[in-house]
């Protein structure tokens, strides 16, 4: 997942939008709270219905609502990424969303059984030292950097759930046995780094080659001063790579939320216009997924990129972190 730099607050951390008088929702939230905290008050000024986020981690938050079952206080769940989502589906607890919200995204960013959709987006890259790495040295797929010509060369942060995500869609395209020998590989060459902004910064500073992040947190570095960016630059792999990769940050409805309507007309808004307009004017830099908003210059364009299909349902988290341990990388 994102750094923790990012994010204030645990599980049980507990902020309301506006105050406790009058209707409320509690949203268990594992994307970046001050990204939610931005985009909450407009939905509360547009409906009158106060937020309450209880923020924590993706697998942490799905692995406690998977705990409290029907008991649960939470309303709405958003993920930063998808697998977490996965997890909290397939033990029964999403209520399937209206039609009409999940259509203001793109089919292929919600899952087919409509049970959650995706609100945000965040394109996998590799970021690279202009100094110590010219452009023809770069590799055409993720999957080389387990190659010996990268041993010592390669940061990653593996134990945020953005890594795996990104592990997790290997899965999907690749199978057990090549993502296995993909993570042995990587565990040989890599540089392990806790954080994707320390990860960028190790890159920039020329402590190492090159690092696997998601493209926002460079953007994001530029847009402030460039401190951590200035020597650096971000590569997009292309032609479906799994390093290409797209995650996409979930929300979804708790099948015993006592609030369901409020819960809804949340997940409506968040994939609103309003709401997308919001994202793409914070200072998260992730893509929107609703076609009508799109970030400004000079992030990327999000349909310039050219990332694989994967059915985002069967990212699936628990085999990935089975596979990352059995290689030494949690």
């Amino acid at each position: 997942m994102g750094d923790c730099a990012d994010r204030g607050g645990g599980v049980g951390a507990e902020r309301v939008q506006r105050g406790d008088s009058g209707p409320y929702i509690t949203v268990y939230n594992a994307q970046h709270e001050e990204l939610i905290e931005e985009i909450a008050p407009g939905f509360t000024e547009e409906t009158g219905i106060d937020v309450k986020l209880r923020n924590g981690d993706d697998f942490e938050l799905a692995n406690q609502l998977v705990q409290e079952g029907d008991a649960s206080p939470a309303d709405v769940f958003l993920t930063e990424n998808s697998p977490a989502m996965s997890l909290v589906d397939s033990r029964g607890l999403f209520e399937p969303l209206d039609q009409r919200t999940l259509a203001q995204v793109p089919e292929q960013f919600s899952p087919r059984n409509g049970h959650w959709m995706g609100f945000a987006a965040r394109s996998t890259v590799l970021i690279y030292n202009t100094a110590n790495v010219s452009e023809d040295e770069l590799p055409e797929s993720i999957l080389d950097l387990a190659e010996p010509q990268w041993a010592g060369r390669v940061a990653f942060s593996p134990s945020g759930a953005d890594f795996q995500a990104i592990v997790s869609a290997v899965l999907d395209l690749e199978g057990e046995a090549a993502t296995a020998a993909w993570l042995e590989g990587l565990a040989a060459n890599g540089e392990v780094y806790d954080g994707n902004n320390v990860v960028m910064e190790a890159v920039d500073a020329g402590e190492v080659d090159v690092g696997v992040i998601y493209h926002y947190y460079w953007y994001r570095d530029q847009q402030e001063a460039g401190e951590n960016s200035s020597n650096s630059a971000l590569y997009f792999f292309d032609d479906q790579d799994p390093g290409a990769f797209v995650s996409v940050s979930g929300a979804g409805v708790l099948a015993s939320s006592q609030k369901q309507d409020d819960a809804e007309r949340f997940v409506r808004y968040l994939s609103g216009v309003e709401g997308q307009q919001a994202l793409a004017d914070s200072y998260a830099l992730e893509y929107p997924l609703n076609p009508q908003v799109a970030l400004d210059p000079p992030v990327k364009p999000f349909n310039e990129l050219e990332p694989p299909r994967v059915e985002i349902s069967g990212l699936n988290g628990p085999k990935v972190i089975e596979l990352m341990q059995d290689v030494g990388l949690l």
